[in-house]
């Protein structure tokens, strides 16, 4: 029975992860955009600074809260930016999830 739940979760986060669109950002883009709301955004030999939306979105194109997870894949960290309201430093290897209260952007732990 244990077994069961197992794969029935297991199925379930699967299922969830497909749902994101992965966005790969590159050593040229230095920026993440409103429309990529609830994707996946990968950073690969991205520049050392990456700017969020100027004004936080409030939905994305499901119209769910927007939000974004960003992995960064090296080779160096990478700090997610908004001038002076906004930062986080996303080192190699690590996943963050940004929010967006559509006033605000807010670090969530996962």
């Amino acid at each position: 029975m244990n077994i069961f739940l197992c794969l029935a979760l297991f199925a379930g986060q699967m299922n969830t992860l497909q749902q994101k669109t992965t966005i790969h950002l590159g050593p040229r883009q230095y920026g993440i955009i409103g429309p990529w709301g609830g994707d996946l955004i990968e950073l690969i030999n991205a520049p050392e600074r990456i700017t969020l939306p100027a004004d936080p979105p409030q939905s994305d194109a499901l119209g769910n809260p927007w939000s974004v997870d960003v992995k960064n894949m090296g080779p160096k960290k990478v700090t997610l930016f908004v001038k002076d309201r906004f930062s986080v430093i996303v080192n190699v290897g690590q996943t963050v999830h940004v929010y967006s209260s559509g006033k605000t952007y807010v670090l969530k732990q996962r």
